[in-house]
């Protein structure tokens, strides 16, 4: 799962390679949402983590891995 992270007064998004799921990603901004200062934290493939406040997501872009094509198409 890939996951695009617009953070509020940063030109670049972030980009998170997670096994998360879309609804375990979702989940996790809402429950930093709810709590005062609370943070947004996703665990990506290489066992990092990625750690934002919440208050300064702008938004989330969750899109599954998308399956490549090998050789030649015909």
């Amino acid at each position: 799962m890939q996951v695009r992270i617009g953070v509020q007064n940063i030109a670049r998004e972030l980009t998170v390679d997670t096994r998360q799921s879309a609804d375990e990603v979702q989940a996790a901004l809402s429950d930093a949402l709810a709590k005062p200062r609370g943070v947004l934290v996703l665990h990506d493939r290489r066992s990092g983590r990625v750690v934002v406040p919440a208050e300064q997501v702008g938004y989330l872009e969750i899109s599954e891995d998308e399956q490549r094509s090998v050789g030649f198409g015909g």
